[in-house]
């Protein structure tokens, strides 16, 4: 089988992976390495260089295109609604916020909250930010 044949299948099965793992845009650059390989390997270029060709191709193509991916994974603050909206927001503890409960205020509006790691606790007064909200509880830390 030639090795150009190879990379074309390596290229596609990551390709196909990738499509069944979302969100983790993580074998999709890895594909466009092999795709790249199995042109050099195309022209004759030999197995060392292949080689050399897909491991520079996947560093710099998971190093420069999964950043900006991830980037347009999330939501910008402005497009959110609702509870989502809170999420990233500073908050000011009114009453201690621990593992099993507490109170912040958020933008001007009194939350129950809890300390996003059990273990955590935050006295009257300290800046926490919103992780997550769940139900009417925000889950905070610092």
């Amino acid at each position: 089988m030639p090795a150009w044949l190879i990379w074309a299948i390596v290229s596609v099965l990551l390709a196909i992976g990738e499509i069944f793992t979302p969100g983790l845009f993580f074998l999709g650059p890895v594909a466009l390495a092999a795709l790249t390989s199995t042109v050099v390997a195309a022209l004759g270029g030999p197995i060392w260089l292949q080689i050399v060709v897909f491991g520079a191709g996947s560093f710099a193509a998971v190093g420069l295109l999964r950043p900006i991916a991830r980037r347009h994974l999330k939501m910008p603050h402005a497009l959110r609604t609702g509870a989502a909206a809170l999420e990233g927001a500073k908050a000011i503890v009114l009453q201690r916020v621990d593992g099993r409960g507490g109170l912040v205020k958020i933008g001007g509006e009194e939350w129950s909250a809890r300390s996003y790691m059990p273990d955590e606790a935050f006295d009257v007064g300290t800046e926490v930010e919103v992780v997550q909200i769940q139900g009417a509880t925000a889950l905070v830390y610092r």
